[in-house]
């Protein structure tokens, strides 16, 4: 296999393999908050908005030490070990109990922070300046075919339920935390890079020298991954793009859990609303898939940059929490086990509920490539580190919203998205005139997005 096709190879492979296990996760924090609100009549007394506001609030203080991990063990172990603990997060869920619950929700940050940088260090290894925005795209689509597995078996599984059984909810998570061990397992396809080594390397002489300074190496690099993550992000770029990353995280937070939580929540649906979460869930998804594909493997085709990608996005997003704030009771956020028989300023309507999953999806895919890709391209040379900042400010603005998810009414986590994501597209346009510039001084085509 040609280098290049090595590289393309590893790609699909790293795709196919955070498929597998987002498709555990990310139907595991659809459903959470349904399921955990059926078993609080029991011993468990957890919060699903309470798991995911410590799963975000560890990883985004996780990702100061995550570059020094990464840069210690490698990305590909890395990796696997952080899958693990993905599953192990996933099967608490088979036999809840308080303690675990929570216990599992500290180590899934740690797990995150450090599998999101290796992600991110094994998708720009296998990049460069004109096969980032396709590579991100390939990435990305792959990634969001998660969203539509789990969410058909849930939809299917669940149709015409009113109340989580037992024997449905531990069905599902053995389910989940199988098809999460997979993802896992499918890292070890991924391929190294091969080492180019000058004559008289592989002697016995240097290969004692080489076992020697093999820990100092690792321990400087350590040190030096996280120097350059403090260096970073005090940089213009980074500082700019945290505000459009910032709008991920709130965005990451309302679609994975309390978008679905509402959908749920609404009475008005009958004895869909449990099976809707599902197919709210392979809407995202559709939309997710779609835009990585259009912005992604297509990107070749676009000579304007990613700012009319970006400008697609939160256009999107607007006409998608205007609906959203007709169609849903503002209390559906908080309601309790029992739902909630209000109305918004229209009668909630299941197709204008579904309508608004695909443009969540969409809208989220337009920000996360093109953020992927611009930081594939402005920091080729410290990709784990940009990376590594990347999630920590997605991360903690993502704990942030889930904190305040148990608490505000829908109409004010709305308006918090809508500013937010107004400034974070000026910003990411600042910073992406900034690249057409550096293109053009260096005599480049200004065609990759």
């Amino acid at each position: 296999m040609s280098p290049e096709g090595k590289k393309l190879f590893n790609i699909i492979i790293l795709g196919v393999s955070f498929m597998f296990i987002f498709t555990a996760f990310q139907s595991c924090g659809n459903i959470a908050q349904t399921v955990i609100t059926n078993l609080n009549n029991t011993d468990f007394h957890g919060s699903g908005y309470t798991s995911m506001s410590i799963i975000y609030g560890v990883l985004s203080a996780s990702n100061l030490i995550s570059p020094s991990l990464v840069a210690i063990v490698g990305p590909q172990f890395s990796m696997v070990v952080s899958g693990v603990f993905y599953s192990l997060y996933i099967a608490v869920f088979i036999q809840p109990a308080t303690w675990a619950f929570y216990t599992a929700s500290v180590l899934i940050g740690i797990a995150a922070a450090v599998l999101w940088t290796a992600q991110g260090n094994c998708l720009t290894e296998n990049s460069d300046e004109n096969t980032i925005g396709r590579n991100s795209g390939i990435f990305w689509a792959l990634l969001q075919f998660s969203l539509i597995f789990g969410n058909l078996y849930i939809y299917l599984a669940w149709q015409g339920k009113t109340h989580i059984s037992e024997s449905d909810r531990r069905t599902v998570f053995i389910a989940l935390t199988v098809i999460s061990l997979v993802g896992t397992v499918l890292f070890f396809l991924i391929r190294k890079q091969e080492d180019t080594k000058a004559p008289g390397d592989d002697d016995s002489t240097n290969e004692i020298l080489g076992e020697s300074s093999s820990a100092r190496n690792k321990m400087m690099k350590a040190v030096a991954a996280f120097k350059k993550s403090i260096t970073l992000s005090f940089t213009k770029e980074m500082l700019l793009l945290s505000v459009t990353t910032a709008y991920t995280g709130l965005v990451l937070t309302f679609f994975s859990g309390v978008y679905g939580t509402c959908i749920g929540a609404v009475n008005r649906f009958g004895s869909e609303e449990k099976s809707l979460i599902g197919l709210s869930g392979i809407f995202i998804g559709v939309g997710e898939i779609l835009g990585g594909g259009i912005f992604g493997l297509l990107s070749k085709k676009s000579r304007s940059g990613r700012n009319p990608v970006v400008m697609l996005g939160i256009l999107v997003h607007f006409i998608a929490f205007y609906l959203i704030f007709f169609n849903m009771p503002n209390d559906a956020p908080i309601a309790s086990m029992e739902g909630t028989d209000q109305v918004a300023y229209m009668i909630p309507s299941k197709e204008v509920a579904m309508l608004c999953s695909f443009l969540l999806g969409l809208g989220d895919s337009c920000f996360n490539t093109q953020l992927l890709s611009i930081l594939g391209f402005l920091y080729s040379e410290d990709s784990a580190p940009a990376f590594a900042i990347f999630k920590f400010v997605q991360s903690i603005c993502a704990a942030v919203a889930y904190f305040y998810s148990n608490y505000f009414l829908l109409q004010w986590q709305l308006l918090i998205m809508v500013l937010v994501g107004f400034f974070g597209t000026i910003t990411f346009f600042t910073v992406e005139w900034g690249a057409a510039a550096a293109l053009a001084a260096r005599g480049s085509d200004y065609s990759s997005i």
